[in-house]
């Protein structure tokens, strides 16, 4: 009956994901604090989960015309080669240190959006 839990969870979070509310984070709470996998695996599976998501979104926003050509440039000049670093240091950390880090990084998100004030654009 877990499997079918599992599907659901992955089920729900790619609808979340579709929307840009961060599914893919998550995927890493059910992983973690329900499946009970350790940190460093329910990051790999999050990768493959998010180019499976991401895939999806990217010709989607493409067919919209909602991509910026010049961030995307940058962005991916500067995503790739620090995606590989970070993958070097995170295979090198302890796995209570990873999880640490990615509490205090949710803690820090959410502090963030639960203070901050929108900057919502009205139509006129």
């Amino acid at each position: 009956m877990m499997w079918f839990f599992s599907v659901l969870a992955g089920l729900l979070t790619g609808i979340l994901s579709g929307f840009g509310i961060g599914g893919g984070t998550l995927l890493i709470l059910w992983l973690t604090l329900v499946s009970g996998m350790d940190q460093f695996h329910a990051g790999g599976i999050n990768l493959v989960y998010f180019v499976c998501c991401a895939l999806p979104a990217l010709i989607s926003h493409w067919k919209n015309g909602l991509l910026e050509k010049k961030a995307v440039l940058w962005c991916t000049l500067a995503g790739v080669p620090s995606c590989i670093l970070a993958s070097l240091l995170a295979s090198n950390l302890d796995v209570t240190l990873l999880r640490r880090i990615f509490g205090v990084f949710l803690l820090f998100i959410g502090c963030r959006e639960l203070f901050s004030k929108s900057k919502r654009k009205t139509g006129s």
